[in-house]
């Protein structure tokens, strides 16, 4: 394994306003313990990365939307807590019980300015993991283990800041209590890893339940004395065509049904927007495939769709283009180029000998 010493200097300085890509995990079937990883609680809520200096402090997603009003006391909170310029990256998470809640996190999303009155009763809280600029300095070179010091150093922690805690080593363990708490699952990260844009397997997500982003295509008919519509019909992208997944039908109430169907109206046209799959014939209303979605569901069928879809809410940080259907890959913890006996002894959940193996 390569050496965990990282660059003895921060690179060139940046500067606050400018936009850093998010590091995305890879989703993995199994589970392991390695001393080399970290493992955080995976977070069920709006990926948000923070710009802050002198003048201003702005939260964008991770597609660029400046979400700074949405959240204001975060950054009030972040303007009085940052040691000075710097980019941080977290989630912005609500609560239901002591779970994060993205249908929670749904009465915030899109309100900008909203009253006091629901910050009070849908309370949010920023729990940052990562930084990636400090005082002006690029520190994304430096391993995980050393931004993570510097991150307890750069920002007083408390109220709507969280500082996002990790284990050492014992990712099994840490997996199975998230699950038995009903959390989302947990994420291992390298611990020696440089930060990297984009989808990395330095970062891999082990999920306690199955869950994504689907692109909405349409919509059935409400039946009997619901209002609204029926059920969200849901796809993804494959090789540029829009590939039918089912319908889902769970988990609105009569306001979100009334909202939402003014919205799908809005987008209606005359034809479906997928390309494959066997598609509802009557009672159905295609829409243009723009709203994204985040569905919870037990598993995919042998034909491609989902069973037991429930709905969690609308994401607005993810574009439609870019949903794709998430297939679990293999642990590989071991990095390539590291020998079989190499430093990096961990165990992967129901198999035996080194990771990777």
């Amino acid at each position: 394994m390569p050496k965990s010493a990282g660059p003895a200097r921060p690179g060139p300085a940046a500067a606050a306003g400018t936009w850093m890509e998010p590091q995305l995990a890879t989703l993995v079937r199994d589970r392991f313990s390695d001393p080399g990883w970290l493992y955080e609680r995976k977070l069920d809520g709006e990926r948000c990365l923070a710009y802050c200096d002198d003048r201003q402090v702005r939260l964008l997603s991770r597609n660029r939307l400046d979400v700074t009003s949405t959240y204001p006391e975060v950054a009030r909170a972040l303007r009085a807590a940052a040691a000075g310029s710097c980019v941080l990256d977290g989630e912005v998470v609500a609560f239901d019980g002591a779970a994060t809640s993205f249908s929670r996190l749904q009465r915030r999303l899109g309100v900008r300015d909203p009253s006091d009155q629901l910050v009070s009763s849908v309370p949010v809280y920023y729990y940052i993991f990562d930084i990636l600029l400090a005082g002006g300095d690029d520190v994304r070179d430096f391993p995980l283990r050393a931004r993570k010091r510097l991150l307890r150093q750069f920002v007083r922690f408390g109220g709507p800041l969280r500082y996002t805690a990790h284990r050492n080593g014992d990712g099994e363990a840490y997996w199975a209590q998230a699950c038995s708490r009903g959390w989302e699952g947990v994420v291992a990260k390298r611990a020696d890893a440089p930060y990297r844009a984009g989808r990395s397997r330095d970062w891999l997500k082990f999920k306690c339940e199955h869950s994504q982003e689907f692109v909405i295509g349409g919509f059935t008919d409400p039946q009997g004395s619901r209002a609204g519509f029926g059920a969200l019909l849901l796809g993804y992208y494959d090789g540029g065509t829009l590939a039918y997944a089912g319908k889902v039908g769970t988990g609105f109430d009569d306001s979100l049904l009334a909202s939402l169907h003014a919205r799908l109206l809005e987008l209606e046209q005359p034809g479906p927007p997928f390309g494959r799959g066997t598609l509802p014939r009557s009672g159905v209303h295609w829409t243009r495939p723009q709203l994204v979605a985040q569905i919870g569901f037990s598993e995919w069928t042998g034909a491609g769709n989902l069973r037991h879809p429930r709905y969690q809410g609308l994401r607005r940080d993810k574009e439609a283009a870019d949903v794709t259907r998430e297939r679990a890959e293999r642990a590989q913890p071991r990095p390539p180029d590291e020998p079989p006996d190499g430093p990096g002894r961990g165990r992967v959940a129901g198999t035996r000998g080194r990771p990777g193996g």
